[in-house]
């Protein structure tokens, strides 16, 4: 059976904000829907295959990443990270963590207008123990 990953589901402060995160960083994802439910404005954006439901937070925002129990960051493979940190700079983000260097991926960290970290990770080489040398 092939398992992957084809949604996950946030709260955010401003749909309309993290929309604009996600386009900078990845400006093939389209709205693929959206509407309102029980009074809460929701959308869902990426590709055919694969999407983040937003929902537009009705209430006070929850804490800060990784300091307390729940959700801390989502992770994507991208084929151009520089080119990714070239965009999110660009429009106004602000990078996160900085990883020492790695022979055979990059990764690079932004926050979005919520505070919620984003990795993007270009890897250099399709096998899987190198990708995930975690000695260097």
């Amino acid at each position: 059976m092939h398992c992957y990953l084809e949604h996950a589901n946030l709260t955010v402060k401003s749909i309309d904000e993290t929309v604009h995160f996600l386009t900078a960083a990845f400006p093939h994802f389209k709205v693929r829907g959206g509407g309102v439910h029980l009074g809460r404005r929701w959308i869902h954006i990426g590709t055919p295959e694969h999407y983040l439901a937003l929902n537009e937070a009705t209430g006070p925002h929850r804490g800060e990443p990784y300091d307390s129990a729940g959700f801390n960051h989502l992770g994507f493979v991208v084929d151009d990270a520089e080119g990714v940190k070239a965009r999110l700079l660009q429009a106004g983000f602000r990078e996160g963590f900085k990883p020492e260097p790695h022979p055979h991926r990059q990764r690079v960290y932004f926050h979005d207008p919520d505070g919620v970290e984003w990795e993007f990770v270009q890897y250099f080489s399709e096998e899987p123990a190198l990708r995930n040398d975690y000695a260097l």
